[in-house]
C-alpha cells in the first residue's frame, strides 16, 4: 500500500502540508497522530490495534484485495470506547435474550454489522475462526449484513468475540427478535415444510398417473399397473397424513367444540376419496383418486401460506410501533457511563441521556435540566422544560443537555407500550362484519356437507361408479374458503395502509359506519385553523403582562402558550412570587389567586361568572376585534377588566376545498367549537358551511349534548376533536376521531387518531373506508358466485376433484389479490 511517508529529514511545515493516509482505513491521519519516521500511520489508536491484529493472524492478503477493491471495510471509530462495552455479552440474560443454544457445547448468535462494504470484509470477517480460538464458523449474509458466528462456549467468551469484530471495524449489534416474530417464522418454516413435502408427492403422483394412462394404450402389464397403483396409494397417503395432516386436525377440532368449520368439507372430501382410493386399490380396479388427492394437498397448502402471508404483512404495520425506543443506553455504573442493552436495564437503574438522544424507559430526573420533546406522546411540538425529580417518557427525546435517570418502568410497562397494546388489542377485537361473514361460513359449511351427501345418494342411483367422484369434487370445490377470508383480510389490508399513512384505527367497525354518510362535527381549532394561535394586539394594561404570563406557563392550552410567547418575545418573565393557587377551567380559562390578587384569564362568561362587569368601553373593543376575524381573550385584576388580548389563528388554505369534497360524498359539516360564536360564524361563512352548522361558545357538555342530539337524525356522526377536551364528545358520535394531544390520550378516547392535522387526513380516511367495503363487495360476490356456480358445476358432473382440486385455491387466491386493493385511495392534495 502507498503511503505518504515522512523521513527524520522532513520539516515539521512539510508534514503538516502533505494529507498522509492511514495504512488501515486510508482515511486522512491528523498532524498530531503523525509519527516521523514511521512507516505505518494511523489515525487512531483502532486502526493501529486493527492492522497489528491482522498481521498477527496472518491475514495481510485483506490488504490486497483492498487495493483490488478500492474500498476498505473500516471507518474511525468513535472516540469513547469504553474498556467494558461489550461486558453485557457474557450475562446469562443477554444470551437468553439474543443467543441460542445449539448443544451442550456450541453456542449461535447472529449479529447485525456495521462498515461491511466490499469482497474483502466478507472474506475478512469469515476468517474469524484464524482470529479468535473457540470460534468454530461464520456465515456472513451480504444482503442483509448479518453474521451468524458459532463458538464454543467453553473455549471463548461472546465479549471476546464481539470486540475482536469491533477491533477490525465491524461494530456487532444483536439482532432483537421479538416472541411474536419468532412464533412467526417457525409458522412460515412448518408451512413451506409442509408444501414442499406436498409438492414431492404431487409431482410424484402425477409422474405415476401419466404412466398408468399411457400404459393403457401400450398394453401395461396387471403386475406393473398393481405396482404403480400401490405406489401411488402409498405416496397418497403419506401426502394425507403428513402435510395433509393439518386439515384433518382442523375438522377434528371442529367436531369437538361443534363448530363448523372451513376444514371440515376439506377433510370430509380428502377422507371419503382416499377411503375410496384405499379400496379401489387393493380390489386392483377403478379410479384410485390419489393424483387428484395430492395435488388438492398441495394447492391447499399454497393458499393457506399466501394467506399466512398477507396477515403478517398487514400486522407488520401495527408491530412497527414497538421500535420507537432506543435498543441500546448508557447506565451508570461505579459512578461511569456503560454501554449497555436496553432489555438488560431494571427498574431503580442510573442512566444518562445525552443531548439528542432518546428516552428508552419512563423514568425520574436526578440530575441536571433539559427541555424534552414529547410530540409522541402529547402531540405538541413545542418543548417542555424538565428538572429533576420531574418524569421522563420512553420514546420522548432530549433536545438540550445531559440528564441522569432513574428508571421506573421499562419494556412493555411503558406508557409507550400501552399505547401500542391498545392498537394491539383492538386489531384482535373482530369487526361486526367480520363475525357476519364468520356465522355465513358456518351456515355454508353445514349446507355444502348435506349438498354433498344429496348428491351422493341421487348418483348412487343412478351411477355407482362416479358417485363418489362427484361428492368428493362437491366437497372441495365448495369449500367457502374464499368467503371466509373476504372480509378479514380485507380490513387487515385496510387498517395497515392507513397505519402507513399515520391513520391509526383501533378496529375495522369504524370502516363500515364511515361508508354511510351522515353528519360530520368539526373542532375549529387545529382542523379547520392552522392551530397555532399568536397574539395579535394587546388592549389595556401592561404593567401585568410579566405576572399573567408566568401564571399561563401553568396552563398547555393554546391561548396560554400564545400569551407566553408573546410576553417572552417582547420583554421576558419574572416569577410569580405574588400567586399562591392557579386553578383551570375546561372551556373557559384560568384563575389565579394571592395575597390581595385575584386574576382571571378567559373568556367573557368566566368573567360574568366570577362577577366582573363589563363596560362598554370594553364591549367596543371586543367587538372590534371580533369583527376583524379575532378572537378576544379577557383580563380581569381584582374584580374589573384590565385588558383585552387579540388572538389570531389562520384557517388552513386546503379546508375549504376538503370540506366541498366531504358534502359533494353525501355527508353534512358543522363546527363544534368553544370560540366566541361570532368567530364561529364568521369562519364558516368563509368556509360555506351552513350558519345554522357553526355553533360557537360551546362547553365540552354543550358538544356531547349536540352529538347525542345528532345520533337520532343521522346514520353515522363523526366528531373530530382533541383527545382530551373533546373526550366525552368523541365517546358520544358514533365514530369518534381524535387529533392535536397524541396517541395516548387520543387511542384511550376515540377508534381513530389521526397524526397530522387538517382535513387531508379525514378525507383519505374517508377514501379508506369507501375503498375498503367496495373490496368486501367484491369478495363477496366473487366468492359467492364461485361457490353457487362450482357447486353446481360438481352436482352435475361437469369438474371433477383434479379441477375441483385447481378452482378451490384458485377462488382463494382472487380473494387475496382483491383483498390487496383494500384502503387503495387516488391521493389528491386539496389546492386552495
Amino acid at each position: 500500500m502507498s503511503v505518504a511517508e515522512p523521513t527524520n529529514d522532513t520539516p515539521a511545515e512539510m508534514v503538516q502540508d502533505r494529507v498522509l493516509s492511514c495504512t488501515h482505513c486510508r482515511l486522512p491521519v491528523p498532524v498530531g497522530l503523525i509519527e516521523p519516521g514511521a512507516t505505518e500511520q494511523f489515525c487512531c489508536s483502532g486502526c493501529k490495534m486493527a492492522f497489528r491484529l491482522i498481521h498477527s493472524s496472518g491475514l495481510e492478503a485483506y490488504y490486497r484485495m483492498v487495493e483490488t477493491t478500492g474500498t476498505s471495510s473500516l471507518t474511525r471509530r468513535e472516540e469513547e470506547k469504553l474498556s467494558n462495552r461489550f461486558d453485557d455479552f457474557d450475562q446469562p440474560a443477554f444470551f437468553d435474550r439474543f443467543g441460542n443454544p445449539v448443544d451442550e457445547e456450541i453456542d449461535e448468535i447472529t449479529f447485525l454489522l456495521d462498515g461491511i462494504h466490499c469482497a474483502a470484509c466478507i472474506w475478512l470477517i469469515e476468517k474469524l475462526p484464524q482470529i479468535v480460538p473457540g470460534i468454530l464458523v461464520v456465515k456472513l449474509n451480504w444482503a442483509r449484513q448479518t453474521a451468524k458466528i458459532r463458538w464454543k462456549r467453553d473455549a471463548v467468551k461472546l465479549s471476546k468475540i464481539a470486540q475482536t469484530l469491533s477491533h477490525l471495524g465491524y461494530m456487532p449489534h444483536p439482532i432483537h427478535r421479538s416472541t411474536i416474530e419468532e412464533r412467526r417464522q417457525n409458522e412460515n418454516r412448518r408451512q413451506l415444510t409442509r408444501i414442499g413435502i406436498a409438492a414431492a408427492a404431487a409431482g410424484n403422483n402425477m409422474l405415476i398417473a401419466a404412466a398408468l394412462y399411457f400404459g393403457m394404450f401400450s398394453y401395461m402389464s396387471v403386475g406393473m399397473s398393481q405396482l404403480f397403483r400401490v405406489a401411488s396409494c402409498a405416496i397418497g397417503l403419506a401426502s394425507l397424513f403428513w402435510p395433509g395432516r393439518v386439515f384433518l386436525q382442523g375438522a377434528v377440532n371442529a367436531i369437538r367444540t361443534r363448530t363448523p368449520h372451513m376444514d371440515l368439507p376439506i377433510a370430509l372430501g380428502l377422507t371419503v376419496g382416499s377411503i375410496a382410493g384405499t379400496v379401489n386399490t387393493i380390489r386392483g380396479t377403478g379410479e384410485i383418486y390419489f393424483d387428484s388427492l395430492s395435488v388438492l394437498i398441495f394447492l391447499l397448502l399454497v393458499g393457506r401460506w399466501i394467506q399466512f402471508r398477507q396477515q403478517n404483512r398487514a400486522a407488520d404495520a401495527v408491530e412497527l410501533l414497538y421500535r420507537l425506543t432506543p435498543q441500546t443506553t448508557r447506565k451508570i455504573v461505579d459512578g461511569r457511563p456503560v454501554a449497555t442493552f436496553v432489555d438488560l436495564v431494571q427498574p431503580a437503574d442510573i442512566l444518562e441521556i445525552r443531548a439528542g438522544d432518546l428516552v428508552p424507559v419512563d423514568a425520574v430526573i436526578v440530575g441536571g435540566t433539559t427541555e424534552m420533546d414529547e410530540s409522541i406522546l402529547s402531540g405538541e411540538s413545542r418543548l417542555v422544560g424538565k428538572s429533576v425529580g420531574d418524569e421522563v417518557m420512553a420514546g420522548t427525546k432530549n433536545c438540550r443537555s445531559t440528564i441522569t435517570i432513574r428508571v421506573v418502568a421499562t419494556g412493555r410497562d411503558t406508557r409507550l407500550s400501552k399505547i401500542v397494546d391498545l392498537v394491539e388489542q383492538a386489531s384482535l377485537e373482530k369487526p361486526t362484519i367480520v363475525q357476519w361473514a364468520n356465522r355465513m361460513g358456518g351456515f355454508f359449511v353445514v349446507a355444502v356437507i348435506v349438498m354433498a351427501v344429496v348428491t351422493l345418494a341421487v348418483w348412487l342411483w343412478i351411477d355407482v361408479s362416479v358417485a363418489i367422484d362427484r361428492a368428493v369434487a362437491l366437497l372441495i370445490v365448495a369449500c367457502p374458503c374464499a368467503l371466509a377470508l373476504a372480509t378479514p383480510l380485507a380490513i387487515s389490508v385496510a387498517l395497515g395502509k392507513a397505519a402507513k399513512r399515520k391513520i391509526m384505527i383501533k378496529g375495522g367497525d369504524v370502516l363500515q359506519q364511515l361508508n354511510r354518510p351522515g353528519m360530520i362535527w368539526l373542532d375549529k381549532t387545529g382542523t379547520l385553523t392552522e392551530g397555532k394561535l399568536e397574539v395579535v394586539d394587546w388592549y389595556g394594561d401592561n404593567s401585568w403582562k410579566a405576572l399573567i404570563s408566568d401564571v399561563e406557563t401553568k396552563s398547555s392550552h393554546p391561548v396560554a402558550k400564545a400569551i407566553v410567547e408573546f410576553v417572552e418575545n417582547a420583554s421576558g418573565r419574572v416569577s410569580s412570587s405574588l400567586v399562591d393557587q392557579v386553578t383551570e377551567y375546561e372551556g373557559q380559562g384560568i384563575c389565579a389567586n394571592g395575597p390581595g390578587l385575584d386574576l382571571l384569564i378567559g373568556n367573557e362568561s368566566l368573567l360574568l361568572e366570577n362577577g366582573v362587569s363589563i363596560g362598554s368601553r370594553h364591549q367596543q373593543v371586543a367587538d372590534r376585534i371580533l369583527g376583524a376575524n379575532l378572537a378576544p381573550c379577557w383580563i380581569a385584576v381584582n374584580g374589573s377588566v384590565n385588558a383585552i388580548v387579540a388572538l389570531g389563528d389562520h384557517i388552513r388554505p386546503d379546508t375549504k376545498l376538503a370540506i366541498q369534497q366531504l358534502i359533494s360524498t353525501g355527508w353534512r359539516v358543522g363546527v363544534l367549537s368553544g370560540d366566541h360564536e361570532r368567530i364561529v360564524r364568521q369562519v364558516a361563512d368563509r368556509l360555506e358551511i351552513e350558519s345554522g352548522l357553526a355553533l360557537g361558545g360551546l362547553s365540552p357538555e354543550d358538544k356531547v349534548n349536540v352529538v347525542q342530539n345528532s345520533l337520532s337524525e343521522y346514520p353515522t356522526v363523526v366528531m373530530v376533536g382533541d383527545g382530551v377536551n373533546d373526550s366525552a364528545a368523541l365517546s358520544a358520535a358514533s365514530v369518534g376521531i381524535a387529533v392535536h394531544n397524541g396517541a395516548e390520550a387520543s387511542l384511550a378516547a376515540a377508534p381513530i387518531y389521526l397524526a397530522d392535522e387538517g382535513l387531508r387526513p379525514i378525507l383519505e380516511l374517508m377514501r379508506i373506508s369507501k375503498s375498503t367495503n367496495r373490496t368486501i363487495r367484491m369478495n363477496f360476490a366473487a366468492s359467492l358466485s364461485y361457490n353457487l356456480f362450482g357447486a353446481t358445476f360438481a352436482a352435475i358432473g361437469w369438474i371433477n376433484p383434479l379441477v375441483a382440486a385447481i378452482l378451490m385455491p384458485i377462488s382463494s387466491l382472487t380473494v387475496v389479490a382483491i383483498s390487496l386493493t383494500a384502503g387503495n385511495t387516488n391521493r389528491t392534495k386539496a389546492k386552495p
